[in-house]
């Protein structure tokens, strides 16, 4: 099964969005996945583990 049916959903024939701050400059699709990743770093340390199954 292909997902060619998504290429219609998305316009990819236009240029990136570009973010400034100073000399940096970044994409704001970088930007999103970059904050994802933090977000899911941050959820792997502040999610408690089942402590109570681990004991033997």
């Amino acid at each position: 099964m292909t997902l060619s049916f998504l290429a219609a959903l998305i316009n990819l024939d236009k240029p990136g969005v570009f973010l400034h701050w100073g000399v940096i400059q970044i994409s704001l699709a970088n930007v999103i996945v970059i904050g994802l990743m933090v977000a899911v770093f941050l959820l792997a340390i502040f999610i408690p583990f089942d402590r109570k199954s681990r004991r033997r």
